[in-house]
């Protein structure tokens, strides 16, 4: 490609990006007022799904890929089970687009267990639990994470996205206040938006700034929730825990944690963040996690003290009104977790290969931003552009892996993403990261 192509190629994006960062902002946008239509052609405009300005939003990024000739590197079809490699159109690619961090997803033992409980309760808990009553391993996983953080008891939902999404909204109300890191995931944004409570976002992992701003409104509302991560998974950095136990205590606040890419992969037998920290489980109030990544699974958990999970249980729609979690998926997650216990090898050849990953790209010059080299390393390119081109160069040369660009990140943030797995091997690593620094040179 010549220098004027590409000069082309950047000037056709930023274009297309402004376009589409105003469809975007649009849709954020609270309307000042409803315009109504006056005409019956103009009804049947908005009956149309492509007229909605989130068709726009996927159209412009269709419109992107064809104008830069830039193939789609999203929904990639993974053909066995997804690891430190993966089969994807006949040939392997090493692998670092997935969450199986301690290469437990496919692992003989947890697949039997799963394969045990289809044969003993079927494929599926077909409703709710309270209507369709309780399965032993349901309960034997949630006790199990109950232990696991040193708190009364656990429920554990269908959904990671629908746990935080329906805890949040059906804990709290429009006289309460949420306030979470900025880099906070979807789910807990869509959950404070659910409950109608005042939503607040801080610096991201700033507890200095989160102090302040609880000091000038914390007596405007009266309940208050901090929610933070205990590995966040665009950056892989994690937050000073001790310091926002200590803030919560002096504002009366509820601390909830979302354990989701840090269960597993924190602390040396994978206890996750309080166990890397050393803090007792009551220190928080509202412990959060996911089945779909460590545990091998699908769906979310909370743990906590009986009250909250008394309220959870019986109250929020996301337990009551849902089908309870598989009883094959429940088995895989208690073996998976049991395996984790047992065999705290994998988590420290999780932080090795992290740290390896870490270390060489930093020498290499790349930019991994806050990453603490623990299972996601960010490769920040600056450019949605480049972060597309070089997810694609990568797969051509044998490597998966995720460009972020925007509007998830802000565009100077784009980049691509690698989650590290215990299974990786250095010689997947190095190589991973000379082809990136290759990349970074041309």
């Amino acid at each position: 490609m010549g220098l004027g192509d590409h000069l082309r190629q950047q000037l056709a994006a930023k274009a297309l990006q402004r376009q589409l960062q105003r469809v975007t902002n649009e849709m954020e946008a609270a309307p000042a007022a409803v315009a109504r239509p006056a005409a019956p052609s103009e009804l049947a405009q908005l009956c149309r799904f492509d007229t909605l300005p989130a068709y726009q939003q996927v159209a412009i990024g269709r419109q992107m890929s064809e104008q830069l000739r830039i193939e789609s590197p999203f929904f990639r079809v993974h053909e066995g089970v997804a690891g430190a490699t993966t089969q994807i159109g006949g040939r392997s690619y090493i692998n670092f687009a997935n969450y199986n961090y301690l290469g437990l997803a496919g692992d003989p033992e947890v697949s039997a267990s799963a394969k045990a409980a289809i044969d003993q309760y079927g494929t599926s808990a077909s409703a709710s639990r309270m209507v369709a009553g309780e399965r032993p391993v349901q309960r034997e996983l949630e006790h199990a994470l109950a232990r696991l953080y040193e708190v009364d008891d656990c429920v554990a939902f269908v959904s990671g996205h629908a746990t935080n999404v329906t805890v949040i909204g059906s804990l709290f109300g429009p006289a309460d206040l949420i306030v979470h890191d900025s880099l906070a995931h979807n789910s807990i944004v869509q959950g404070a938006q659910l409950s109608g409570a005042k939503r607040l976002s801080f610096p991201h992992n700033d507890w200095q700034a989160l102090d302040a701003l609880l000091t000038r409104v914390r007596r405007q509302y009266q309940r208050v929730l901090i929610a933070v991560e205990g590995l966040y998974s665009m950056d892989g950095d994690l937050p000073e825990l001790d310091r926002f136990i200590d803030i919560k205590r002096r504002h009366a606040a509820f601390l909830m944690v979302d354990e989701a890419h840090s269960l597993g992969v924190l602390g040396a037998a994978g206890k996750g963040i309080r166990e890397h920290y050393g803090v007792a489980g009551r220190d928080v109030d509202i412990w959060m996690g996911t089945f779909s990544k460590t545990l091998a699974g699908c769906g979310g958990f909370i743990a906590g003290d009986q009250a909250l999970t008394d309220i959870l249980r019986h109250l929020a729609p996301g337990f009551l009104y849902s089908v309870g979690i598989a009883p094959m998926l429940a088995a895989a997650s208690l073996t998976a977790l049991q395996r984790m216990l047992a065999e705290p090898e994998r988590v420290a050849a999780l932080r090795e290969r992290g740290q390896l990953f870490l270390d060489l790209a930093r020498q290499a010059g790349l930019n991994t931003g806050t990453s603490a080299g623990y299972s996601v390393i960010p490769v920040i390119t600056g450019s949605s552009l480049k972060a597309a081109q070089w997810a694609n160069a990568l797969f051509d040369e044998g490597i998966n892996t995720q460009p972020i660009f925007y509007p998830a990140v802000e565009e100077k943030a784009a980049r691509l993403r690698f989650f590290i797995c215990s299974t990786h091997t250095p010689e997947q690593i190095r190589t991973a990261v000379d082809v990136v620094a290759r990349l970074a040179r041309r």
